[in-house]
């Protein structure tokens, strides 16, 4: 039985998803968005509203829901058990990629800030050094890694944070001006090209669903923390990737791989700079040490119900899922080698759109599952309405990201998302059919 005691409370969940949020997503997009110019922050308005109904969709899908499983649960009540396969499936692959741009981020605030000019071979097999570091560490356990992440997560925040409360004194108007559009895009292609970097940022506001279980009163405190918690994110976004655009010029931001440090380097001395650049690195592997252990959680517990093979349920005395530990790091140096491109930029870019496309498949399929979830609940009248259409926004809005993520993206995604019916196949349905021969026999 579970504590209740040992149990959080909505403050809590709600910076942890406002966290989990703000984790590393932020600290490379100041250079992506330099591409647009300032008019980005249209994609950030646009992005905003489509996460916040997706934020509002998923709040109703934990008050509503009665499975456990998060996005996987929730897709259950319209797919079946095939569909919450499916939900885990592409999130589990999310999270594997999401990993590698992580390391990426690393590796260009840390080559930075040692003064080192990498090669896009080196910058590969830097990403790979940090991936398989950051794996090796976890493998005594969760709560080391759990009390590290805790402390480094600051190493993000407080200078993000920071630029959006004192950045204002540096910022230029003329500066923000001239940098509008400084590659003369139309307003579709501007806001199309930037808008999967931008939703990039959001991922994570799904947690406070996955950690269902561990929240006191879910059904109340859930929606709460979901909403909440990407409605902080949102602010702390616009404020600070628009605020810096107003003290670095345009041409430097998007030539950077630590603009951040950038940004802090022209506000105060190169020192200043240095120093935020060592925090963002740090914070950067303590992010990516945890959600190292997250990604190997996720496919432990698909494995303990039968979706993936068995051998990810292996576990050491210290309850560290050690084997697919490995076997995800040798997946992680695969996807690497596959990606690398002739910049770091290129490749985090490549690595992101990816994430984010296979990351909106559970999405939609939560979305499109929670009309049965409110018959089921007999929700009825004017808030079923309501529910529904903000769900259908935040339907539209994940395919309109689908479709802002390139051609590439979404080829690559779509396979990945096609393989997995064919691990269903391997994995559940024999396992079904034996379960009916039996009760039939």
């Amino acid at each position: 039985m579970n504590n209740p005691g040992n149990k959080m409370g909505v403050m809590h969940l709600t910076i942890l998803t406002a966290v989990n949020m703000l984790g590393s997503g932020i600290i490379m997009l100041p250079t992506k968005l330099a591409e647009v110019g300032t008019m980005s922050i249209i994609s950030w308005l646009v992005t905003a509203l489509g996460s916040l109904a997706l934020a509002w969709a998923f709040s109703k899908c934990g008050l509503f829901s009665t499975k456990s499983g998060g996005m996987g649960g929730y897709a259950e009540y319209a797919f079946g058990k095939s569909g919450n396969f499916i939900a885990n499936y592409t999130y589990a692959i999310s999270l594997l990629i999401a990993n590698i741009a992580i390391a990426i981020s690393a590796v260009g605030y840390g080559s930075v800030l040692l003064g080192i000019e990498l090669s896009p071979v080196g910058v590969c097999l830097a990403t790979i050094v940090v991936l398989w570091v950051t794996t090796v560490c976890n493998f005594g356990g969760a709560k080391i890694t759990g009390q590290i992440g805790s402390v480094t997560v600051w190493g993000v925040i407080i200078p993000v944070v920071g630029l959006c409360v004192i950045g204002w004194f540096w910022f230029s108007p003329s500066l923000y001006a001239s940098a509008w559009n400084p590659n003369k895009m139309d307003f579709l292609s501007a806001i199309s090209t930037s808008i999967s970097m931008t939703l990039w940022a959001f991922l994570g506001l799904e947690s406070a669903c996955a950690n269902m279980d561990a929240v006191e009163n879910p059904q109340k405190n859930v929606p709460i923390a979901v909403f909440g918690g990407t409605l902080v994110c949102a602010v702390i976004y616009v404020l600070s990737t628009n605020v810096i655009a107003g003290i670095v010029p345009n041409l430097d931001l998007l030539h950077s791989t630590a603009p951040f440090g950038l940004a802090y380097a022209t506000m105060f001395t190169p020192t200043i700079g240095s120093l935020v650049m060592f925090l963002m690195a740090l914070a950067c592997i303590g992010s990516l040490l945890g959600w190292q252990f997250t990604v190997a959680q996720v496919f432990k517990s698909s494995s303990d119900i039968g979706y993936f093979p068995r051998i990810f349920s292996r576990v050491t005395k210290h309850d560290a899922p050690l084997v697919g530990m490995i076997i995800l790091g040798i997946v992680q140096t695969g996807l690497a080698l596959m990606t690398i491109s002739p910049s770091l930029n290129k490749q985090f870019n490549s690595l992101v759109n990816l994430a984010v496309v296979t990351n909106l498949v559970p999405y939609v399929l939560s979305m499109a599952a929670l009309i049965p979830m409110q018959r089921q609940a007999k929700v009825q009248g004017s808030q079923a309405t309501m529910n529904t259409v903000i769900a259908l926004i935040g339907t539209i809005y994940s395919f309109y990201a689908l479709w802002s993520s390139g051609e590439e993206a979404m080829m690559l995604g779509a396979l990945v998302t096609f393989s997995g019916w064919t691990f269903w196949g391997m994995f559940i349905g024999k396992k079904e059919f034996t379960a009916e021969n039996q009760y039939q026999g």
